[in-house]
């Protein structure tokens, strides 16, 4: 399967999953914001993912973000990805929303 193809979403494999869809796999709080671990299966790996949400105004505010790291456990994609949502939040805090 050719680069552009897998890029512009031209047959991403039978395993390939929605990062949108996807339910967390791990949930935690840090800094009063939520940081849940969303890992989807790519070409036989898992793809690091996740959102970071909070409340803010009264309105529920997300950030998806989706990382180049994959991994064959997802116990160790889950894990990643929660330290990378720690990560954004620590170095952006409210501004990840802007």
């Amino acid at each position: 399967m050719s680069f552009l193809k897998r890029l512009f979403g031209g047959g991403g494999g039978s395993d390939a999953g929605d990062p949108k869809s996807a339910a967390p796999a791990k949930q935690i709080e840090h800094k009063g914001f939520l940081v849940s671990a969303t890992p989807y299966k790519a070409d036989g790996q898992y793809q690091t993912c996740g959102v970071v949400s909070k409340e803010v105004g009264g309105v529920m505010k997300e950030h998806r973000f989706i990382r180049a790291d994959r991994f064959a456990g997802l116990d160790d994609a889950v894990d990643i990805s929660i330290k990378k949502g720690i990560q954004l939040v620590d170095e952006q805090g409210e501004k990840i929303f802007g």
